[in-house]
């Protein structure tokens, strides 16, 4: 497989780094017994026994989280601990548990099978989606069920381990997360799993190395295996060998020194050499990360994915609601900027169990979606609108591919307003808008777009993925996804040539942004924002600060006229070896 290669002895395998830090030591691998929902007809006589049953369950999954939260109060910020608050909601959810109770009545099926068909619908709406943010959250609610009917049927988790261990799982659920930390954990690696998932944003709050999205390490080893794991660049080493964790303990120590030169920066600027001043940002999902943005120097939120509030749920926020939510992270932010990305969802997670398209990825999403269904859109509009009070709120729209697509959905926001004005509810007349280029023809008529809004956030992960024809995801074709590739920085140039022709700030909230290796590289083409998970900021900040955007501009300029995406990569890296060496690059 393309993840994996054997060198000698050593078995490495490549997956996603997901928080930062080196780990050796033996395996534990935890394989959780799959709960298994056999349907079994009951009789008309047995349905209060059963509900009960469930009701019983119900109540231990609660109380069982509730332990959780309360150990994880004790070793976390307070605002980590929502994570599971929020699949204590779901259990507390009285539409989805009324829906489980009324179709065993109807049905004299066991609960079991209920709670697993009835939950398992919304899970595989998530997993249909041509989104990792939508497949994490699918895990999440994969977790609620399966601590339901694990209840139900009496099973037992281990959660008490003898000695240190790396954790080796498919995958780990928030709560796994916090009840293996009471234990001497080295680090964790799971088959799956990205960087925004609930596992790897606690793994980053409690400081436990993390590399997930590895595919197959759990046929690659047994309990007691020795392994290597580094987190910083996402690979697990299968039997090390000796060089191997000589090597790893000279980079730990590598990363120790650096990362505490980086805290002297925290507070500053992202400025270059010759005072050219770039924005650096974080782009989160959940308000529990705000506080871990703030400690890595953040100055605000370049990218809030707003996808959250629809999670676990069988109906749409209503205004107030998404109006608390929203409210609360502006003034956690304040007085830096927000950027909130409007819903950015497929069809099938609004019309589920009636929606199927056999392309989602080039189907109905993003603003396709609302601009077809304009209440939906008009409520999440007015509570961002009242939300914006402060005057540190920007609204973003997804998936623009026309020009059309932006008038029409600026014409909501002004009917938005208007409604607002009704009502005599504040909301700041001058919100600024702007949307992401992620589709080609997006980029092709960025300076038209541009003429339009206020900004435009250039999202690197789709915008690759469409214009080079290549699915990450896909095994098969992953090594053709080059964001170095000649034809992506010169869309990028042109993206960003457009806006400042029109005056317009350009920015980044892709992975690329996060790349230390294509920091200068966007600084030489222009790039006015950087948007990037808030582990990265400060050794970002440190590499703008480290260079003039004079020299900046020539590195680009000749990178830019290369012809492979390896050519590229290498200069870039000998540029940063060079003017830069306490960056600690991967070879």
């Amino acid at each position: 497989m393309e993840n994996i290669q054997i060198h000698g002895a050593e078995v490495i395998i490549k997956g996603v780094p997901a928080a930062p830090g080196i780990a050796i030591g033996p395996v534990y691998l935890y394989s959780k017994q799959a709960v298994r929902a056999h349907r079994k007809p009951i009789e008309a006589g047995e349905v209060g026994p059963e509900i009960e049953r469930l009701r019983g369950a119900v109540v231990k999954a609660e109380k069982e989280l509730r332990k959780i939260v309360e150990f994880a109060q004790q070793k976390l910020d307070p605002d980590d601990t929502k994570i599971l608050e929020a699949q204590i909601m779901i259990l507390g959810d009285a539409i989805l548990m009324g829906t489980i109770e009324k179709r065993i009545r109807a049905e004299l099926e066991n609960a079991e099978f209920i709670v697993f068909d009835e939950i398992s619908k919304y899970k595989r709406l998530m997993l249909s989606a041509q989104d990792e943010y939508m497949h994490e959250r699918a895990h999440d609610v994969d977790d609620v069920m399966n601590r339901i009917m694990r209840n139900i049927q009496d099973q037992k988790l281990v959660s008490r381990l003898e000695g240190e261990a790396v954790i080796v799982s498919e995958t780990l659920t928030p709560a796994d997360t916090i009840i293996f930390s009471r234990n001497k954990i080295l680090g964790y690696a799971t088959d799956l799993g990205g960087v925004t998932s609930h596992a790897a944003i606690l793994s980053r709050a409690l400081k436990i190395p993390a590399v997930v999205g590895l595919r197959t390490v759990t046929r690659h080893v047994h309990s007691g295996d020795l392994v290597a794991m580094d987190g910083y660049s996402g690979v697990l080493i299968v039997r090390p060998s000796d060089e191997t964790i000589q090597m790893l303990h000279r980079k730990a120590s590598r990363f120790k020194e650096f990362e505490e030169r980086l805290t002297e920066i925290v507070g500053l600027s992202a400025e270059t050499l010759d005072h050219k001043h770039i924005e650096l940002s974080a782009n989160i999902e959940f308000s529990e990360e705000i506080p871990f943005l703030r400690e890595q120097g953040s100055a605000g939120i370049g990218l809030f994915r707003t996808e959250g509030l629809l999670i676990g749920r069988t109906s749409v926020p209503s205004e107030d609601e998404q109006y608390e939510e929203y409210s609360a992270i502006t003034n956690e932010t304040f007085p830096h900027t927000v950027i909130f990305r409007v819903f950015d969802v497929g069809g099938d997670k609004l019309a589920p169990g009636s929606f199927h398209e056999e392309n989602p990825f080039l189907g109905w999403r993003g603003i396709r979606v609302l601009l077809d269904r304009e209440e939906l859109f008009l409520t999440q509009l007015r509570a961002l609108l009242r939300a914006s009070t402060r005057r540190n709120v920007r609204l973003m729209f997804p998936m623009i591919s026309t020009v059309e697509e932006i008038r029409r959905a600026r014409r909501l926001v002004t009917r938005a307003q208007a409604e607002l004005d009704s009502r005599k509810l504040a909301y700041d007349p001058g919100i600024k808008i702007g949307v992401m280029i992620e589709v080609p023809s997006a980029a092709m008529m960025a300076d038209r777009i541009a003429a339009e809004v206020d900004f435009l956030s250039i999202g690197t992960n789709d915008l690759i993925q469409y214009l080079l024809a290549v699915d990450r995801d896909n095994t098969a074709v992953a090594p053709l996804y080059q964001q170095f590739d000649p034809a992506v920085l010169k869309t990028i140039k042109m993206i960003i040539d457009a806006g400042h022709q029109r005056n317009v700030w350009v920015g980044m909230c892709g992975e690329m942004a996060g790349d230390p290796l294509a920091t200068i590289l966007l600084v030489g083409l222009g790039l006015d924002e950087f948007s990037v998970i808030p582990s990265v900021l400060p050794e970002i900040k440190k590499i703008i600060r480290s260079v003039k955007f004079k020299q900046a501009k020539r590195i680009a300029e000749k990178a830019i006229g290369m012809t492979s995406p390896e050519e590229i990569r290498s200069y870039l890296s000998s540029i940063i070896k060079d003017q830069i060496p306490d960056i600690p690059l991967e070879p």
